[in-house]
């Protein structure tokens, strides 16, 4: 029996800017969840800025006019269960650059249902990245590879870009959906 019975009834969109808010304060969660996962003594720990927040230069892109960015957000009936910003969406390739669902709504297929739901909407080959240090992020992201693309997923690591302090991040990449033509 799952824990959170409203599982089935997730509904995953794109956020619109009066969603901001909303986005605005899960990702709060998100950070703080994260911040449990400093990836080594030698770096400084994820901490809030002095005003409480932090850093949030996603969120900014996210809702930002660039164009190459896509908020969603996931909602069991009237309540925000998590979010997803997409980014490269006139890439070959996109990123599933943040995922985050609350807690009281894991371990009930809430995140599957909606990568797949976010993934669907732009057929083809996807990368997300995540931490050797988080647990639970190795085993979801693997367990999304082998259902979204069963034995055809692969994983690597690759250096953070600018910070040799930290350890690598771990790349999941897979297709999924009808590839796009070039």
């Amino acid at each position: 029996m799952t824990s959170f019975a409203a599982a089935a009834h997730i509904h995953v969109r794109p956020a619109t800017p009066a969603d901001r808010p909303a986005v605005e304060r899960l990702w709060l969660m998100f950070r703080h969840d994260l911040s449990e996962f400093t990836p080594g003594a030698q770096v400084q720990p994820q901490l809030p800025n002095p005003d409480g927040t932090f850093r949030s230069e996603r969120v900014t892109a996210a809702f930002g006019d660039s164009g190459d960015w896509a908020p969603y957000l996931f909602w069991s009936g009237e309540r925000p269960v998590g979010f997803a910003f997409v980014r490269g969406i006139s890439s070959p390739t996109r990123i599933l650059n943040s995922f985050f669902v609350v807690r009281g709504a894991r371990r009930a297929r809430v995140g599957v249902r909606a990568v797949r739901d976010v993934v669907a909407r732009y057929p083809g080959e996807w990368e997300v990245a995540f931490q050797d240090a988080n647990p639970g992020a190795v085993a979801f992201w693997r367990r999304v590879g082998e259902e979204l693309a069963p034995g055809e997923w692969g994983e690597e690591r690759r250096s953070v870009p600018g910070r040799a302090d930290l350890p690598p991040d771990v790349w999941i990449s897979f297709r999924y959906g009808k590839a796009v033509e070039a």
